[in-house]
């Protein structure tokens, strides 16, 4: 093998340590260890905290808490860390894990500050290096913020570095001369007194050394979007430039020897009890309240008034709630970009988006085709004005220079409209949602370009056929299990509302790629509203019946506010139409006073209906608002299965819900679809959210006071430095040290024969690895064996929950021995 390929190699396998980083403007929870998903939890978890310098469990005040409050089953406690051969009470136990905790930091705070070596100068050095390098990144990664940006971006990020280090005075002299035209030759040169047994260790040292830059890079060297192709930048490029660097201010390139700690080790041992018998409780809980719902579930209902269809997100559970009842509504919950893959472009928007996950490739091109010439006309005098206002509070955010001038020369009416953001943002945002309005929205002029299918140009074909219409309607159905179709059905997206704040994004559809739903909630509307897919779904035994009408809506998570696109209902809905908006409204004031009352500063509740709606709207027009809504916070729990399940259930908005009926699933293949996909995508932010939890300033983005957005990419702590790439402090935590997630990894918890289940998990080896490896677990309510519960272990093997079940193991899953009763 040539020395080039072997070092191409070496960098691509010691890329995988480090987390792929989306933009911040398209924000997309992901697991930040995905890079050690391939290893047991237990064993990934400390091999991160000394590349990466996290800590991966809870701290012991959290589990302290956590068994205090009654959220560890003290019996399940005692029989976890017996299993795990501890001897001691638990409070005895926690103060010898601070114990290990406090060796442990400190040993990792060393690594963290000095990665390659022991000396003070190097250390000094090293942080040289990474002020260079992280200013360059900044100026060459920017999209869209900076006035003034790096030159010579077209020609990728090493040669764009090659023409400038000449002219930076903080760039040792010889380097811009003596780096070589290729990037893989430059890294060879560094690399010639280091034997190639260490090329891997010393490449995934230099990514863990600024682990938020490496993983943008990484994300977007394997995209080709707009940004990599007019300016792209690889992975042996910037670890070129990073070597350089490291060698001409003379800092070891080596890392220096792993730590080995036996304290820290059994600490994160005793954690490891802990938290298992932590999640054990919690999904206890779930499974018997699953179970016991699954024994009373009825056989066909009477058509409802109407059905609305969620995305599976974990604040859908709430308003899901509440929308029932209100009225003879059903809801289900289903993927939040409505399984329909696509490359989305807004009317009047000069970028697309993929709205689909990141684990799904678009497979077309959506587009908003005006349709009313009179209103399109209005949109874009109010799009002029939008965006002259919005060139001035550009320059007014990016010039504080220019922002006193300007403030001085526009007089007291642009002082008072500061002001009154600043001191009344309720009053404000009422303003700022109406002049909103008066700006009509796409689905007010235009719809989606699904009919309109044409592959003649390059990339993704525009549109869909007939054939892919059908086929995602039907597999929309299918995946639910549905049997009837009410009057009204309305696929509802959501999207958050926010102001002044750099991860709004984050709040938005996670399934759509960090993006608002309702673009994608109005693509299978259109589909399911065309007489050919109807016809066709007929053909695949769909009897659906001519009065039921598909329409769009959007959820606003942070209001709870649900507007539907009615503008294809006909006159003869009217009435069903009126009566549905009316129980969203007082389904709205319900949800919200449930919300908000969990999450008001001074501890009251969130009071009557229209009073927790007035504070929603409040938080979501604040500019100072750190807190405007909890996201998915508290997410523990994943169930799939019929509604029946947990319709009768108060979830706290813990719970991811898909829905999903066995009976019209006989292939397995709806299952497989949710397993591989809707499961791997909840596993991603049940894990982001974990690890900003319990290390936010290493696996998170620190308080939100003190960030500093960086070229619309990611955020910075201060003014520089690595970015940081989960979530802020303020999104987890209801205090700096008060967390308001339960770090626990996700349970899943499914409704279905499980033998049928053990054939999907042996068919993909993917998904049964993160099960065999801890990241997550499964439980299984079987519906053909008493709806009794079976808990997945390991390599196919399955426990009954209960002793009278070991006598009859599953017929197709070998059994393992009984174990702790979890």
């Amino acid at each position: 093998m040539s020395t080039e390929r072997a070092i191409r190699e070496c960098i691509d396998e010691a890329a995988t340590t480090v987390g792929s980083v989306w933009p911040i403007h398209s924000f997309v929870t992901a697991n930040p260890l995905s890079g050690f998903e391939g290893e047991p939890f237990s064993e990934a978890v400390p091999r991160a905290a000394d590349l990466l310098g996290g800590r991966g469990y809870p701290s012991p005040e959290t589990f302290r808490a956590a068994l205090d409050d009654g959220r560890i089953d003290p019996e399940l406690l005692d029989a976890e860390l017996a299993d795990q051969g501890y001897e001691g009470d638990p409070g005895t136990l926690l103060e010898r894990m601070e114990t290990g905790n406090e060796t442990g930091d400190a040993t990792v705070s060393d690594e963290t500050a000095d990665p390659t070596g022991d000396d003070g100068t190097e250390r000094s050095d090293a942080k040289r290096v990474d002020r260079v390098l992280t200013k360059w990144l900044s100026a060459f990664l920017d999209e869209g913020q900076t006035e003034w940006s790096m030159p010579n971006r077209e020609d990728g990020f090493y040669e764009a570095f090659r023409s400038v280090a000449a002219y930076d005075g903080r760039i040792p002299e010889g380097v811009a001369t003596d780096l070589p035209a290729s990037p893989v030759a430059a890294v060879e040169s560094v690399l010639e007194t280091v034997p190639e047994g260490r090329w891997n260790s010393v490449f995934e040292a230099q990514f863990a050394a600024l682990p938020g830059w490496t993983g943008l890079i990484k994300r977007r060297a394997a995209d080709d979007g707009a940004w990599q192709s007019e300016h792209p930048i690889t992975l042996e490029g910037y670890l070129a430039v990073r070597l350089a660097l490291l060698d001409a201010f003379d800092v070891d390139v080596a890392p220096a020897a792993d730590p080995d700690d036996a304290e820290t080790a059994a600490a994160d041992g005793l954690a490891d009890a802990f938290l298992s018998a932590w999640e054990a409780s919690y999904r206890g809980e779930l499974v018997e309240r699953v179970a016991t719902e699954s024994e009373a579930l009825d056989g066909d209902s009477a058509r409802p008034d109407a059905q609305l269809v969620f995305c599976i997100d974990t604040r859908s559970e709430v308003i899901r709630r509440h929308v029932e009842a209100t009225g003879d509504y059903e809801t289900h919950g289903y993927a939040g970009f409505f399984g329909v893959p696509m490359e989305y472009r807004g009317y009047g928007s000069d970028v697309s988006v993929d709205a689909c996950p990141p684990i799904v490739d678009a497979q077309h091109r959506v587009s908003e085709v005006p349709t009313d010439e009179a209103t399109r006309a209005d949109r874009d005098r109010w799009s002029d004005f939008r965006e002259a206002a919005g060139e001035v509070i550009e320059a007014l955010r990016s010039n504080p220079a220019t922002a006193f001038s300007f403030v001085e020369g526009a007089g007291s009416g642009y002082g008072v409209a500061l002001a009154a953001r600043t001191l009344v943002p309720e009053r404000a945002s009422d303003l700022l949602a109406a002049a909103d309005e008066s700006a009509p929205d796409d689905h007010e002029f235009c719809e989606p370009s699904v009919h309109r299918w044409d592959d003649s140009g390059e990339g993704l074909p525009a549109g869909l056929t007939r054939d892919e219409r059908v086929e995602y309607a039907a597999t929309a159905f299918d995946l639910m299990g549905w049997k009837e179709f009410g009057r009204l059905v309305v696929f509802t997206g959501h999207a958050a509302e926010t102001a002044n704040n750099p991860h709004g994004s984050s709040l938005d559809c996670g399934a759509c790629a960090g993006n608002p739903g309702g673009p994608s909630a109005r693509v299978l509307a259109a589909i399911c509203n065309d007489p050919d897919v109807m016809a066709g779904l007929r053909e695949r035994g769909h009897d659906v019946p001519d009065d039921t009408v598909f329409l769009a809506g959007e959820h606003n998570t942070t209001t709870d506010e649900i507007e539907l696109y009615d503008g294809d209902v006909p006159d003869s809905h009217a009435d069903d139409l009126a009566r549905l908006r009316a129980d969203l409204d007082a389904a709205r004031e319900n949800a919200t006073a449930e919300r908000v009352g969990a999450t008001t500063d001074d501890g009251s509740t969130g009071g009557n209906g229209s009073t927790a709606v007035n504070e929603a709207e409040r938080r979501a027009g604040d500019w100072a608002e750190t807190r405007p809504e909890w996201g998915l916070a508290g997410n523990a729990g994943f169930v799939i299965g019929p509604r029946g399940l947990t319709s009768d259930l108060d979830l706290d908005g813990r719970a991811f819900l898909h829905s999903y009926d066995w009976t019209a699933d006989p292939d397995g293949d709806a299952l497989e679809a949710i397993l591989s996909g809707p499961m791997v995508v909840t596993q991603w932010i049940n894990a982001q959210y974990y690890f900003s939890t319990v290390d936010n300033a290493a696996y998170g983005s620190g308080s939100k006071v003190t960030q500093n957005p960086v070229g619309n990419v990611g955020v910075y702590q201060g003014n520089g430095g690595d970015l940081m790439t989960g979530l802020p402090l303020q999104s987890v935590m209801a205090a700096t040290d008060e967390p308001y997630h339960q770090p626990l990894r996700l349970s899943t918890v499914l409704h279905a024969p499980v033998d049928r289940v053990t054939d999907v998990l042996a068919d993909n080896e993917a998904v049964a690895e993160l099960l065999d490896n801890d990241w997550l677990s499964l439980t299984v309510v079987d519906p053909t064996r008493d709806h009794r519960a079976f808990h997945y272990e390991a390599e196919l093997e399955w426990t009954p929950l209960s002793e009278s079940e070991g006598a009859e193991p599953p017929a197709e899953a070998p059994t393992a021995p009984t174990a702790v009763d979890d």
